[in-house]
């Protein structure tokens, strides 16, 4: 009669229970670490007044004494006034009338969020020209792009004339890996190496017990 023989596999009992703990400290560790928001803004070229405003072409000063229709921006508001002013926007694109624009009012009591949701505004509405006015009002400015409506548009015959040629590179699957590898944090790597040191362990072990 075979009698069974029961065998003890800590390193495996050691590894099924810490492993997890491991996972859910450092996921958890990286869970609550704070996310960087970055905005990326141009500014204009700063108004000088000893050159001519006619050389001013970058700066704000070209635009000032536009027709602006004024919203005043009350704090902690631009987020839930989103669809008013996108609506605001696109109806200034829609009339298409020269020199005319919308000034969005800000002080100092407005916060980060506001101004961010004004610029997210802009990209809704893909409004593509605004502005800050840091001279001396602080106020978002967006302007219209006129379009002439009895202009017409130039023709040409030329095969490359107005056309771009570029060479499509498709990433390999090499590529793709690579990318996914350099995305990870580094608690990943700790946990791979770990999970493969407990596995040796495990191996060599059970490699003893049978050879004995």
């Amino acid at each position: 009669m075979i009698s069974g023989k029961k065998i003890y596999y800590v390193p495996g009992l050691i590894s099924a229970l810490l492993i997890p703990v491991l996972f859910w400290y450092f996921g958890n560790q990286k869970l609550n670490e704070p996310i960087n928001n970055i905005m990326d803004f141009g500014l204009p070229a700063k108004y000088n007044p000893d050159i001519p405003l006619k050389e001013h072409d970058k700066t704000f000063e070209q635009v000032r004494n536009w027709k602006y229709q004024k919203i005043t921006v009350q704090p902690n508001s631009a987020k839930n006034n989103s669809q008013f002013y996108v609506s605001k926007i696109k109806e200034l694109q829609k009339r298409n009338e020269k020199e005319t624009g919308i000034e969005f009012i800000l002080d100092d009591n407005n916060t980060y969020g506001d101004f961010a949701s004004l610029l997210n505004d802009m990209a809704i509405s893909k409004q593509e020209t605004y502005g800050l006015d840091l001279d001396k009002t602080g106020h978002l400015f967006a302007t219209v792009n006129y379009q002439d409506p009895n202009a017409k548009e130039i023709e040409y015959d030329g095969l490359l004339y107005n056309d771009t040629i570029y060479n499509e590179y498709k990433p390999t699957f090499f590529d793709n890996t690579q990318f996914f590898i350099k995305q990870l944090p580094k608690e990943t790597f700790y946990l791979f190496f770990g999970f493969l040191i407990f596995l040796n362990i495990s191996m060599f072990s059970i490699k003893e017990r049978f050879s004995n």
